[in-house]
């Protein structure tokens, strides 16, 4: 083997070990945003029915971490995976917590999975839907289920469900600074939680 077979060996894990690291702290910062939802949710919107028969925003947040729940369990089987949630019962305090642990399992799954080790080798959407070979896509897929109900179905309530500060919206300096706070969590070596304040991402296999 000559020495530019060598050092593409050599070079190949630390760049998987960078996109591992940076998927978990992307979907990091995509959870501090369902937790600034919350927080500032009028607690009267929490069950109030919606128009034009839209879910609950109970229902919403109980069904992104159910869902979450399921990727865990079908893809990374070997990682705690989190409680479900009743969307009938479940009140904004327990969704937070929820959310909480199912993010920080997401994060750690997708380090996992994109960090260059070989234990997860497949993304499992659902039972019934062909599995995906672990990749960007994996990130890309849970991120836009997320936005899918974030945003579409939380607009449509947001005139008369939310009442959040900055004058009804979350502002984008709250929103940068969530991001940059999850930037600054990468000391390696160190294994980080999820916590209701600051997110940070687990990456102490990193």
């Amino acid at each position: 083997m000559g020495p530019g077979a060598g050092s593409v060996t050599t070079r190949q894990p630390r760049v998987y070990t960078q996109l591992g690291r940076t998927a978990a702290q992307t979907f990091a910062a995509n959870e501090r945003m369902n937790q600034l939802l919350i927080e500032h949710l009028d607690p009267a919107a929490w069950t109030a029915k919606a128009p034009g028969g839209t879910r609950t925003i109970a229902a919403i947040f109980t069904h992104m971490h159910n869902v979450r729940t399921k990727w865990i369990r079908l893809t990374a089987p070997h990682l705690r995976v989190p409680p479900q949630l009743n969307r009938t019962h479940c009140t904004p305090q327990q969704a937070r917590a929820g959310l909480e642990k199912s993010a920080a399992r997401c994060a750690e799954m997708l380090a996992e999975a994109l960090g260059g080790g070989n234990r997860i080798r497949k993304f499992h959407r659902d039972g019934w839907a062909r599995p995906w070979p672990v990749g960007v896509e994996m990130l890309c897929y849970m991120l836009s289920h997320e936005a899918h109900h974030r945003g579409p179905d939380m607009h449509a309530c947001a005139s008369t469900w939310i009442s959040v500060a900055h004058e009804g919206h979350v502002g984008a300096v709250e929103l940068g600074r969530a991001v940059e706070g999850v930037r600054r969590t990468r000391r390696p070596g160190v294994r980080f939680s999820i916590t209701s304040k600051i997110t940070h991402v687990i990456e102490a296999q990193l």
